[in-house]
């Protein structure tokens, strides 16, 4: 994604180029991945760079249990001779926007402000992912981005993308970044990653981001566990092999951290598994703040006790609290975007608009994330490599506030107040350098 992704809704995003040919060019590069012999080429690679960057890459909707050889080998290798967690957790409420953030803050949603895709503010109006001048807005972005941090380092930075990079925080930008453009094709963000990490020394980012969206585009519209989303994940896993390979031909694979992380998983969806969410209380009683799957109301003046009888409690499908009631583990419910009254769907239950309702289809599965965080469908993906990590690590599960302090370690920056744990990477970091054999051709 540029920085942002546009809407949280995945049937306004489409696949650049199309499903089909990426995965045929994906094939045609024969991409590579590290370990193995040295990687052959037409030509010497240059010398190895002394200059380290941390290239963090996000797979938008990549579920932690499809970390397999089968399925992403150029994913699978890395986290077979890198650092591999079991999963992350994923920060609640388990969407794009929140979580992204989260883990470039190291602050929950609830405290750094991003706390849905959708949100209401007394002072700033309405927020939507699709809204231009509310996600390039500062002042919705709480919290110091790991970017922020390192520009007033010193450190160049650039991001393709991330959520909240296009907006000035605290007045200050990545070095480089641009709008988020879905049509751009996958291969020519790999590209565009490559050509900044190929500049001097002088101007060369030492921190980058890079988005891919097409796996969590397909699940939403058919489902984790369809053919279209499990070929999402293989064109997603190529331009990971597009990345290792550009990297080696650089000289800079001994002198780049990969750290790779998804922002929440995708739990199936049936037909048929959908309420209106008008049908959860009177219009005139409350009104509608956010859907989905945490679902957010604000009583009309005057009906708070009717909105608090029609909405409070266990339902068949959902159940809701008061947001100073909301369950102690999802720490959320503090921030004065919060809406008042909160609603968590069950796993594989959406409350969305009626007239979106009308248009879905009912042949097939879908699929949809903002659930529970605990279910084990919400669990996502980390991966490390580089030279700054051991080899062949296996971590146990941990929080994804915990990514922000292994960054900031990573670029040698003093952390921002935040809400991880530094000792998660006590079992993972190399004393000394030690990157692994040059990338190599993978099996296709």
């Amino acid at each position: 994604m540029v920085p942002v992704k546009p809407s949280p809704k995945p049937d306004r995003w489409r696949f650049a180029g199309g499903l089909l040919a990426c995965l045929l060019a994906a094939c045609a590069q024969a991409p590579r991945v590290p370990g193995g012999d040295a990687m052959p080429m037409a030509t010497a690679a240059p010398p190895p760079s002394t200059l380290r960057s941390v290239v963090l890459v996000s797979l938008d909707g990549f579920r932690a249990g499809d970390v397999r050889a089968d399925l992403a080998p150029n994913l699978a290798r890395l986290a077979t001779e890198g650092v591999h967690a079991d999963w992350m957790t994923p920060s609640y409420p388990t969407l794009t926007f929140p979580n992204h953030y989260t883990l470039v803050t190291g602050l929950r949603p609830d405290r750094h402000g991003v706390v849905h895709n959708t949100m209401r503010d007394d002072a700033l109006g309405r927020f939507r992912t699709e809204d231009r001048a509310a996600v390039g807005d500062g002042r919705w972005w709480g919290g110091v981005p790991i970017w922020v941090t390192a520009e007033r380092a010193g450190l160049p930075t650039a991001t393709l993308s991330w959520p909240g990079s296009e907006a000035a925080i605290d007045g200050v930008r990545p070095g480089r970044w641009h709008l988020f453009d879905a049509d751009r094709p996958m291969d020519a963000r790999v590209d565009a990653v490559l050509d900044w990490l190929g500049e001097p020394p002088a101007t060369r980012p030492r921190f980058v981001t890079l988005y891919f969206e097409a796996i969590d585009v397909a699940s939403h519209a058919h489902g984790p566990d369809s053919p279209q989303a499990r070929a999402a994940v293989r064109e997603v896993d190529a331009m990971l092999g597009r990345l290792v390979d550009g990297l080696g031909r650089l000289g800079l694979w001994q002198a780049t951290d990969l750290v790779i992380v998804s922002d929440h998983g995708m739990a199936t969806v049936p037909p048929g598994q959908a309420i209106a969410v008008e049908d959860l209380v009177p219009a005139e009683v409350a009104t509608v703040v956010t859907t989905g799957q945490s679902v957010g109301f604000e009583p009309r003046p005057g009906r708070e006790a009717d909105a608090a009888r029609h909405l409070l409690g266990r339902h068949p499908h959902h159940a809701c609290w008061r947001k100073s009631d909301l369950p102690p583990r999802w720490r959320y419910g503090s921030h004065p975007r919060v809406p008042a009254i909160v609603c968590q769907m069950d796993v594989g239950w959406d409350a969305i608009r009626r007239e979106t309702l009308a248009r879905r289809p009912t042949d097939h599965d879908r699929g949809s994330h903002g659930f529970d965080p605990a279910d084990p469908s919400m669990r996502t993906l980390f991966v490390a490599h580089g030279p700054s990590f051991r080899r062949g690590v296996r971590l146990a599960p941990f929080d994804n506030v915990d990514v922000y302090p292994l960054l900031a370690r990573l670029l040698g920056v003093d952390p921002e107040p935040n809400d991880g744990a530094a000792r998660t990477w006590g079992p993972a970091l190399a004393t000394e350098p030690s990157p692994g054999p040059a990338p190599s051709r993978s099996v296709d």
